[in-house]
């Protein structure tokens, strides 16, 4: 299995690393944000740009991001999460690459976050462009609707990995706790058999949530805590997801 290193944050190592997402709509409430999150004990930011409300000014983005990385001192995550996939923001796929290709040239970021389902050849161009800047990609898949197959589920992470993700992220809405036990043995068997490279994978909601406590178990790499606003159901508050992990911690 291959780590991840960013900003001496190593992901596929050690404890789950503890996400934590900004989504603030203005520059005022995500400056606010992230003077907030320097101070918390957690591992990564993510910063949910579809919240933006200049999200579709590409120049205002990568401005701010360099802003945004000074304040909180922590590798960066950056995500424009779609609309079918449980975004806030409606893009097409053209504004969608042509926002990430500016944010990728022009802005201060260290892992970029790429939906699976997009058009292959737009996705091989930005992975491309982005790694010959030096960014990671977590690319992603989410199912708010249900829990796909066991099989399903790694088929899909396979494939993120055969398109060049460095990190490989799929999150799905149990309806039943049979549906979590679907998500772990997934994670568990293509962290086994499969993975080159880190995982993250989460069960959503109050169901799901020993999922996003579990990865060390399991084979996920990094959970997502919140801080204030949650971007997904189930989120855990940090303080107490960073004493959950360290009790759970395997020797």
């Amino acid at each position: 299995m291959k780590t991840v290193t960013v900003d001496q944050i190593t992901i596929g190592e050690g404890l789950p690393k503890i996400i934590v997402p900004m989504v603030g709509q203005t520059k005022e409430e995500l400056v606010s944000e992230a003077k907030a999150i320097h101070a918390l004990d957690c591992d990564l930011v993510e910063w949910r740009i579809d919240f933006f409300e200049h999200v579709q000014d590409s120049q205002s983005v990568a401005e701010l991001s360099h802003n945004l990385k000074a304040i909180l001192e922590k590798p960066l995550l950056i995500t424009f999460r779609t609309k079918k996939e449980g975004g806030v923001c409606e893009l097409s796929d053209c504004e969608y690459f042509n926002l990430y290709k500016a944010i990728i040239v022009e802005g201060s970021l260290d892992l970029l976050d790429v939906e699976l389902f997009m058009a292959e050849d737009k996705v091989a161009e930005v992975i491309d462009l982005a790694h010959k800047n030096n960014i990671k990609i977590i690319m992603c898949n989410h199912d708010f609707d249900k829990t796909p197959e066991k099989n399903e589920i790694i088929t899909r992470l396979r494939t993120m990995q055969n398109k060049g993700a460095d990190i490989c992220k799929i999150a799905v809405m149990p309806k039943s706790s049979a549906d979590v036990l679907t998500l772990l043995e997934a994670t568990h068997e293509m962290y086994e058999y499969y993975a080159d490279v880190p995982l993250i994978t989460m069960s959503m909601g109050a169901l799901g949530m020993v999922s996003r406590i579990s990865g060390q178990v399991f084979g996920s790499a990094a959970t997502f805590g919140s801080a204030g606003t949650a971007s997904a159901p189930g989120q855990v508050p940090v303080a107490e997801l960073r004493k959950m992990l360290t009790t759970l911690k395997l020797n």
